[in-house]
């Protein structure tokens, strides 16, 4: 079911809206489903989506603002205010909707996303449960690159980029972009394993989506820059927060730290030989996270 939103700034979202299998017309616990930097709602989210909805729950996987079929222009600016709004805008819809318990809803984040869901979650009491599924703090991952230890002249760099690129674009310049991932395996050697995997995910038959086209708007950094997901996660409590994260995934990390800073009730659960991309779509391990996440979503949102 097709099912717009309004958004950051009032744009329009488009979301699919997935009904439990067994729905009889009576109100249900319901999930919003946040998809990946540079994902859309038909890839991973919409996967997690579809197959909570195979549950008890109603499920809302949505295109952020200026991604896939949502409105905003640029075009694939990554915001992360932006994408936090987008959240409580999804969640608000779903309080508008005659199948959803609006007392009953929980929000599930993926790879970025399992920044801004938590993000959002801080001051949204509405979101009474809080999941994440490989996540990654965009803004950490930008200043100090992945695994941290990054130069800080990087990031003053790529700043110093942005504002030439915002003063070019005022001047009537086309907006500049950048590949998210390698386009192509020999432009992959050499990268870590996210980078090499979201190539293979996004770029490949195994995903590739024309609404998921692997730019984002350059200087999108001076915003992700100066935006930290989990500086405040402790907010989350009493609200309870759970963590799903592969043993081999190199963001393994910012779970771990997001989890230590989070009060109770929390529990990061491991996938046994997992890598971050592996918990998008593969079957070795996608069935495992999501018997947790139901199990989760069953105890915390219905009656």
């Amino acid at each position: 079911m097709r099912s717009p939103a309004t958004g950051w700034y009032g744009l329009e979202l488009a979301g699919n809206l997935y009904l439990p299998d067994d729905y009889t017309g009576d109100r249900r616990p319901a999930v919003v489903v946040s998809h990946p930097f540079g994902g859309v709602k038909e890839q991973t989210a919409g996967l997690y989506a579809e197959r909570l909805a195979g549950e008890v729950f109603v499920a809302l996987a949505f295109d952020a603002s200026y991604q896939g079929e949502s409105e905003g222009e640029p075009r694939f600016l990554e915001n992360p205010f932006a994408r936090a709004e987008d959240i409580k805008s999804a969640v608000t819809f779903l309080t508008t909707r005659e199948e959803v318990d609006p007392g009953h809803i929980g929000a599930l984040g993926i790879c970025a996303s399992g920044g801004y869901v938590p993000y959002a979650a801080q001051t949204d009491h509405r979101i009474k449960a809080v999941a994440t599924v490989s996540a990654a703090d965009m803004g950490a991952l930008f200043r100090e690159g992945l695994g941290g230890g990054q130069s800080e002249d990087v990031i003053r760099g790529m700043l110093d980029q942005a504002g030439k690129d915002r003063t070019a674009e005022a001047s009537g310049r086309q907006p500049r972009l950048e590949h998210i991932v390698p386009e192509t395996a020999e432009d992959a050697n050499g990268w870590p394993t996210l980078y090499q995997e979201g190539r293979d995910y996004h770029r490949t038959p195994r995903a590739q989506h024309p609404h998921s086209p692997n730019w984002y708007l350059a200087r999108s950094v001076d915003q992700i820059a100066q935006y930290s997901s989990y500086d405040l996660i402790h907010l989350i409590s009493p609200r309870p927060l759970l963590m799903i994260a592969g043993t081999e995934a190199d963001t393994a990390y910012f779970s771990r730290e997001a989890i230590e800073k989070a009060n109770e009730p929390k529990e990061l659960f491991w996938i046994d030989g997992a890598t971050h991309i592996d918990l998008y779509d593969k079957e070795d391990y996608v069935p495992t996270a999501l018997t947790k996440l139901t199990g989760f979503f069953r105890e915390h949102l219905t009656v």
